[in-house]
């Protein structure tokens, strides 16, 4: 008589019993670190939307503008053109609206930005219906500019985030700052945003300007995944304050959107989040994080890395960076530079280029 099931058999139907348990009874585990959509992987946008601005139409017209990315990407032509059509309804929609809200020494500059906004819709339409991949990306930039820059003229005139009295010691940057980072192998240029990272920032700015990092080498290089640098000549690991003679430590420092409190020394597992994404994530090629020892979260001193992003090795919500270190910028030109550093190389020097005036030596 036939056996009922074949040893194959039997192992396939083991092996679905198996995944069957793992997909019903332990869900959490599962899909714990799966990413909740469509990560941003553009440094510009996400610091667009890490900007603490509640003006929701021009936001929308952010993002509407910014959904022609995959469009552009897949060559999807004619869901280009709704796009952008889209695009030009809502600036007319809104235009007057937004302007209305700024201050009056801004509203005859964004009238301008505005109609230059209008002739760059006018060429995104063009070159959607003529499919010139290559001048819609560049216009498209030029117009996502314009747009942060409007954005920016919203900002409170007050730092907006509470910062822990315990930390009134420490520098902290209350804004942005735009660096240069010059390499052995060339130059990158990077933005820093104290906003969400303001201690992170502002520590970093600080030993800039302090000329700190002059000539300091690359002191890990792990392929696709982080190059670090910023540990002194000598004996020390860190920055030591010539006043206290003592290591400055900078505590962990973690935004999520629409919290009103920074978490500070707490990790996303101390607070039980574990598929949260920060304000500013570890998504993209060259984003700035703050490194801290395997022991402690409140003792990074000076040294930092550059994430290297890698889509097929770094999924977004696995990459286990997000909630563990603190991003406090990114990279947003010079990414052939990036990808050619090992740990042959060195940092020459970084240089505050804007915003130096955004720094406070302490509260």
């Amino acid at each position: 008589m036939q056996k009922f099931l074949s040893n194959q058999n039997k192992l396939f139907l083991i092996l679905s019993i198996i995944c069957l348990q793992v997909f019903l009874f332990k869900p959490i585990q599962v899909l714990a670190d799966l990413p909740t959509g469509n990560a941003v992987k553009d440094p510009n946008a996400i610091l667009r939307n890490a900007l603490p601005i509640k003006q929701i139409e021009l936001q929308e017209l952010q993002h509407k503008l910014e959904e022609t990315s995959d469009l552009v990407r897949g060559g999807r032509w004619p869901a280009l053109i709704k796009t952008v059509t889209k695009c030009q309804s809502l600036q007319k929609k809104y235009q007057n609206r937004i302007i209305k809200e700024l201050p009056d020494d801004k509203k005859n500059i964004a009238e301008i930005t505005f109609l230059e906004l209008k002739e760059n819709f006018n060429s995104l339409l063009d070159h959607a219906k003529s499919k010139d991949k290559y001048s819609f990306i560049a216009t498209r930039k030029e117009a996502l500019d314009k747009i942060g820059g409007l954005e920016e003229y919203f900002l409170p005139d007050e730092f907006p985030y509470y910062i822990p009295e315990e930390f009134d010691n420490l520098p902290r940057l209350l804004g942005r700052a735009k660096v240069n980072i010059k390499t052995s192998k060339g130059d990158m240029k990077a933005i820093i945003d104290g906003f969400n990272a303001p201690l992170t920032a502002g520590a970093f700015i600080d030993l800039s300007s302090k000329n700190f990092y002059k000539d300091l080498p690359i002191n890990r290089a792990e392929e696709f995944f982080v190059l670090q640098t910023g540990d002194p000549l000598g004996e020390e690991i860190g920055y030591v304050d010539p006043q206290t003679n003592e290591e400055r430590n900078v505590p962990l420092e973690i935004r999520i959107p629409d919290e009103k409190d920074t978490f500070y020394n707490q990790t996303f597992e101390d607070v039980g989040l574990y598929t949260e994404t920060p304000t500013l994530p570890f998504a993209t090629l060259g984003t700035l994080g703050w490194s801290h020892s395997n022991k402690a979260v409140d003792d990074g001193s000076s040294q930092f890395f550059f994430f290297l992003y890698e889509a097929e090795l770094n999924p977004a919500g696995r990459n286990l960076i997000d909630g563990r270190n603190a991003a406090f910028g990114y990279v947003v030109d010079g990414f052939d530079v990036l990808e050619e550093l090992t740990k042959d190389d060195t940092i020459n020097s970084i240089d505050v280029m804007e915003g130096l005036e955004n720094l406070k030596l302490n509260a």
